[in-house]
């Protein structure tokens, strides 16, 4: 599962299908979509969605190209599709999320833990909400049990 993970890291741009995947893994495409679920808690689909979001949040914080441009590049085949997938991970458009995320003078490494998407959002076209599986962001503002208090002594 390690070694697919690592390919959809690597080729997030390239057009990855479950069958390809599971090749790399040396498993049937049915096991493989039900272990890698199972081991990182989304399917390798929506994985490989947020994975490409992710990298498009930082083309869309650093460079001045086109939304389109990022679109395809990042892996995407429509920019209606990006658009959609973009908002329902991240809450707002590529071009909101452009507006309001200026890059500051602080470390990429704060600054992609701070903005990277969470693996909660449920998958585009699901209707399913978050699944409040007790994991929450830095800066969040709740607890891992998701009751909004801060742990004892934390301010």
């Amino acid at each position: 599962m390690l070694r697919a993970r690592d390919a959809m890291d690597r080729a997030y741009a390239q057009p990855l299908d479950v069958p390809a995947l599971a090749r790399i893994a040396h498993v049937s495409p049915a096991h493989f979509s039900r272990t890698f679920r199972a081991t990182f808690g989304e399917t390798p689909h929506h994985y490989l969605q947020r994975r490409r979001v992710e990298r498009a949040m930082f083309l869309l914080r650093e460079t001045g190209r086109s939304v389109t441009d990022i679109c395809f590049e990042v892996g995407f085949g429509s920019t209606g599709t990006f658009s959609r997938t973009f908002r329902a991970i991240v809450g707002r458009t590529p071009r909101e999320y452009r507006r309001h995320a200026s890059a500051r003078d602080v470390p990429t490494c704060f600054t992609m833990a701070w903005t990277r998407p969470s693996a909660d959002v449920p998958p585009p076209g699901s209707g399913t909400s978050p699944s409040g599986s007790g994991t929450s962001r830095p800066g969040s503002g709740t607890s891992p049990s998701g009751s909004g208090t801060s742990p004892p002594g934390s301010g």
